[in-house]
């Protein structure tokens, strides 16, 4: 199993614990902030925030929660002083992560993602360290039950999407990222219905992890770091085989 493919299964799972809480949504919120920030409040014109938009609305954040944090990035309401950033590093088993960061203070911030990755057997690397293993991807995916390989592959191609496979029990379109959403327009267009899209970093490469104690380091490193407010997304370029991955279930 594709290390993109088990951490994403994986995190769609927990967005729907997360939303309960409100990490999610505020984690949204902050991106819909700096979108707005940085393209303006309008969605038609700002693909950015149509983006961030559209993935708040498939975890059901409130409209009044989306305008305020338009709002906010716009200058309207306080709080949009946040700052974008990468960290990159390794984990066990010499993975590469990727995070991508949101924060109001990265002289909080940073320590606190150093240590994540030192308690689980990782280590924070410099910029640049294992950006090269990934691929900036948007990513659409479609209910399985909702149509055939055959006939998605033909809507999506013609809008300028990359592929269309299998992933679970949804249908993964990627395309990049400036494509996506002409792709997301003409599935709609056609009947589909979309269950979510997202901008995505795909590895080029992966990493085998046999050993399941390893395996264990990689995924409470994800896990952990995803977990962390200040953190908009996580990627890794790990591939646990079914046996090791039998051994972790619960």
């Amino acid at each position: 199993m594709a290390g993109h493919s088990h951490w994403a299964n994986i995190a769609r799972k927990k967005s729907l614990i997360d939303a309960k809480r409100g990490k999610l949504w505020s984690k949204l919120a902050k991106a819909i902030i700096v979108a707005a920030k940085h393209g303006g409040p309008d969605p038609d014109a700002n693909l950015r925030l149509r983006y961030a938009i559209d993935a708040a609305k498939a975890v059901s954040m409130p409209k009044d929660n989306i305008q305020r944090a338009i709002k906010t990035g716009t200058g309207e309401l306080k709080g949009g002083d946040l700052e974008e950033s990468i960290y990159e590093g390794y984990g066990a088993g010499g993975v590469a992560v990727m995070c991508e960061i949101l924060t109001d203070n990265k002289n909080r911030t940073a320590p606190e993602i150093r240590k994540i990755f030192e308690l689980c057997g990782g280590k924070l690397g410099g910029t640049g360290c294992v950006a090269y293993l990934f691929e900036r991807k948007g990513l659409v995916r479609v209910p399985q039950a909702a149509c055939s390989e055959d006939r998605l592959m033909e809507i999506a191609l013609e809008a300028g999407a990359d592929d269309v496979k299998l992933g679970g029990d949804k249908w993964e379109v990627t395309c990049e990222p400036q494509a996506m959403a002409a792709v997301i327009d003409a599935v709609t267009a056609a009947g589909l219905a979309v269950d979510s899209n997202e901008i995505v970093r795909i590895p080029t490469n992966s990493v085998d992890v046999d050993d399941v104690e390893t395996a264990r380091k990689v995924l409470a490193l994800v896990e952990k770091l995803d977990d962390h407010d200040d953190v908009q997304s996580v990627s890794a370029n790990f591939n646990i085989p079914d046996e090791a991955l039998a051994q972790l279930a619960p």
